[in-house]
């Protein structure tokens, strides 16, 4: 049998071994000037890299990936599989296999070090030619999960995995450190290996115990983030970690919708006032038409002055609460959403807009009822080119604005509430609209 490698750096290498440890004839192609493994014939071009191979193993990283596999497209043979192994977007390993042929694609995600354990490390493998790659690296002595489904599949059980082992590795570098500052590492590494040791029935007892006891945690871990301040260490995982609990204990309040349900009627300028005047966008941001008013979820964006491509895929992937928070750059020039676009996004359930730069056919988006702040109005259209991003944090009015985050929105102007404070921002605020109606009660009876 032959194998051809693209990439030959230390993943490559290893493959490479442990296909020729088995009697493969292994070819191996890699533009870098890495080594090449012993028993592997170097290739000069992906067309002879290719030529003859059974199974084409890439592994040249996601940047590459695309290009990789594009490279050598053309060039396979009839009855070989392509056996994507790069670490990548479900969205790339599909361009991928639309480029070789989703029938000879296998999506290979690794699941393990394959420093540590070669060409035996864990995988998962999806797609139309799963089935021969995973009895070719369970030959290798792999631990080889076969779920078939389509390109892509794989690469994200690797990403749902990485949102546990990433965290985790980084909160193990940012608790021993802090135990190094406090002059108790080893202390701190035990208490990790003695909580990591307790298999399913840890998980769901810090699962659970999170979940019950949210909002007494988060302060823990607040006090926590500002005690490595205080040792010279970077809190960023423990910030996180005391945001995501406030986050559980202010969903533990009130489901979403009563939560913005309690906000109808309540001024901006009295969350303001609760909120010690924070969160406020400036006033050159202000309402397109008059008794606009908005309350809902943050869907950010974030875009190229007067170009709004981002926008469009923005209002694809919304949904209903969400308002449209922009930064446009606070660029005049180009208008980044009209009519059109509005019944677009309202047809989505988006209640409406907040641009850092202009908007147009503010009669329609009145007649429609899409609420609408910007800095300006321009007849000029935009550009449709991008690049631009959607859910991320942006700035918008002097504000940052992270997506989720709670937006209301009326003629004085426009507030941003972080997400884990909307409840506390809900009780301030109503109750410094109280004590006004009491203020103003005293004043019309001359009793003030």
């Amino acid at each position: 049998m032959q194998a051809s490698v693209l990439g030959l750096g230390e993943a490559g290498s290893l493959y490479s071994a442990g296909l020729v440890e088995r009697g493969w004839t292994v070819t191996g192609y890699d533009p870098a000037d890495n080594a090449t493994p012993e028993g592997v014939a170097r290739a000069r071009t992906p067309e002879s890299a290719v030529r003859g191979a059974d199974v084409v193993l890439s592994l040249v990283g996601g940047r590459a990936a695309e290009p990789a596999a594009d490279s050598v497209a053309a060039f396979l043979e009839p009855g070989s599989v392509f056996a994507d192994m790069n670490a990548a977007d479900p969205a790339v390993k599909r361009r991928i296999a639309t480029a070789v042929g989703e029938e000879r694609f296998a999506d290979v995600s690794v699941i393990g070090s394959v420093p540590t354990y070669g060409a035996a490390t864990a995988l998962v493998v999806s797609g139309a030619g799963s089935a021969p790659v995973a009895r070719l690296f369970a030959g290798l002595g792999a631990p080889v999960e076969d779920i078939a489904g389509a390109p892509g599949d794989a690469s994200a059980r690797k990403l749902l995995r990485s949102t546990f082992m990433k965290g985790l590795g980084a909160l193990i570098v940012e608790s021993s450190a802090a135990g190094r500052a406090a002059g108790a590492e080893e202390w701190v590494r035990t208490q990790i290996v003695n909580e990591l040791a307790g298999g399913e029935a840890a998980l769901d007892r810090l699962r659970d115990g999170t979940l019950r006891h949210a909002a007494r945690r988060a302060g823990e871990s607040a006090a926590a983030a500002d005690l490595l301040d205080a040792l010279g260490q970077r809190p960023v995982m423990t910030r996180a970690t005391a945001e995501a609990h406030r986050a559980l204990a202010d969903a533990a309040l009130a489901p979403d919708e009563d939560l913005l349900d309690g906000f109808a009627g309540l001024a901006v300028a009295n969350i303001g006032d609760a909120r010690d005047r924070m969160g406020m966008l400036d006033g050159g941001i202000r309402a397109l038409w008059r008794g606009a008013r908005l309350v809902g979820r943050a869907r950010t964006v974030w875009v190229r002055s007067g170009d709004n491509q981002a926008l469009h895929r923005a209002i694809a992937v919304s949904r209903p609460g969400d308002v449209l928070v922009v930064n446009g750059q606070g660029d005049t020039t180009r208008a980044l959403l009209g009519e059109l676009m509005a019944e677009r996004a309202k047809r989505r359930g988006v209640v409406g807009i907040v641009v850092d730069g202009a908007l147009r056919d503010v009669g329609e988006l009145e007649a429609i009822g899409f609420a609408a702040w910007a800095r300006a109005v321009t007849p000029a259209g935009p550009y449709k080119n991008g690049p631009g991003q959607i859910d991320v944090p942006v700035a918008v009015g002097g504000v940052v604005v992270c997506p989720g985050d709670l937006v209301v929105a009326d003629d004085d102007g426009v507030i941003v509430v972080p997400a884990v404070e909307a409840a506390a921002a809900l009780l301030g605020g109503r109750a410094v609209e109280a004590d006004e109606a009491q203020r103003r009660a005293a004043i019309l009876a001359g009793t003030a």
